[in-house]
């Protein structure tokens, strides 16, 4: 049984194509993509961000696992470095344990190729993949999740996180038409606010691209944090392809005239959801400005997607500036929610690491983007 990690080409698609249909048989919903070519970052000379794909091949003819790779320029106090996230892997160890182990192989040649690797997601620190991780010498970092809910009564009749079982549904149900869930759930928000303070409302204006503003933004408030990708206009636009995913709206935030910073966001109607039903869910994908000017443009991104009618408004948020920004707007900050997993090569560059991760800007749109939003 021969493996091999070779580049994902047009020559095998088919048997891609037939590693989906094998994964599919065995119960399982994942796969790999049916394109070797990216469609959400394809590889550009002069990039700072793209990603390729790779395919673990056996004996020169059947795919039995895939993994993606997206190199990005960041700024690691002051200094550009190149990250890199992967997705997967995905293997057919998942549904034949005569590949078990070839996750744990994908991971050390994901390893090999690039040493600086991170991955954020996962759920909870009790997930398998990071106690593995963890193992192999990974450092970890918890991220809370953020949370307003604007129209509680829908929250409560049309959420599927929460409506598990049927006493639950009947308590939820009761809140709902009772009108007890309502006032509860407007009272805690109100709480949260109280708690905070705010400064001058600003404005948040669409745009359609990134352009010379947006460049001189990064540059004045890039060095504000330990640790960041590159967000430069080129960047961005290019992480944004025109009506292609993901469709975020773009939104530039100013006070006076002048720029604070800007906001990505989404406004989707999930159709049953795993989490969400059939809410009406807003997010905020992705955001720059110096920290100091965190809630402002937090402020007036809620404002806007509240303004559109959505039914909930979530984020994923690593910079205490940023999570403090939202709570300053009435949301709940949920602990240990997404984990930022970062190899042992990583964590040298960000050394002293418990230091760095308190100064790591992270949201949606790095890793893999803001995936089932």
């Amino acid at each position: 049984m021969a493996i091999e990690v070779v580049p994902y080409s047009a020559e095998w698609v088919s048997a891609v194509l037939a590693f989906n249909d094998r994964m599919h048989a065995g119960g399982t919903h994942w796969g790999w993509y049916g394109s070797p070519v990216d469609e959400w970052l394809p590889i550009r000379e002069g990039r700072k961000t793209w990603r390729e794909h790779w395919l673990a091949i056996e004996d020169g003819a059947t795919v039995r696992g895939a993994y993606a790779l997206k190199p990005h320029e960041w700024r690691v106090r002051g200094e550009p470095q190149w990250v890199v996230d992967w997705q997967g892997p995905v293997t057919e160890g998942i549904v034949d344990r005569r590949y078990n182990t070839l996750g744990l192989r994908l991971i050390r040649e994901m390893l090999r190729q690039h040493p600086m690797l991170y991955s954020w997601g996962h759920g909870g620190l009790e997930q398998p993949m990071l106690l593995m991780l963890e193992k192999l010498g990974w450092r970890l970092h918890s991220t809370p999740f953020l949370l307003r809910v604007v129209r509680p009564t829908r929250f409560l009749r049309r959420n599927r996180y929460l409506r598990t079982g049927a006493a639950r549904r009947l308590a939820l149900d009761a809140l709902a038409f009772s009108g007890l869930g309502e006032m509860g759930i407007r009272a805690l928000h109100a709480a949260q606010m109280l708690r905070a303070r705010r400064s001058t409302r600003a404005d948040a204006e669409p745009f359609d691209r990134f352009e010379a503003w947006a460049d001189a933004l990064w540059e004045n408030c890039a060095d504000d944090y330990v640790a960041i990708a590159s967000r430069d206009a080129a960047t961005m636009n290019a992480l944004l392809p025109a009506g292609r995913w993901p469709p975020a709206t773009k939104l530039r935030v100013t006070r006076g005239g002048a720029t604070l910073g800007w906001a990505l966001v989404l406004d989707t109607q999930m159709q049953d959801e795993p989490r969400f039903g059939t809410l009406r869910v807003g997010s905020v994908i992705d955001c720059l400005a110096a920290p100091s000017d965190a809630e402002a443009v937090i402020g007036a991104a809620f404002r806007f997607l509240r303004a559109r009618g959505v039914d909930l408004v979530m984020s994923n948020q690593a910079h205490p500036a940023w999570v403090a920004a939202f709570v300053a707007h009435g949301f709940q900050a949920l602990p240990q929610r997404r984990v930022f997993a970062c190899s042992p090569e990583l964590a040298k560059a960000l050394a002293p690491f418990d230091e760095s991760s308190r100064g790591l800007h992270l949201t949606n749109m790095d890793g893999h983007g803001p995936m089932g939003l």
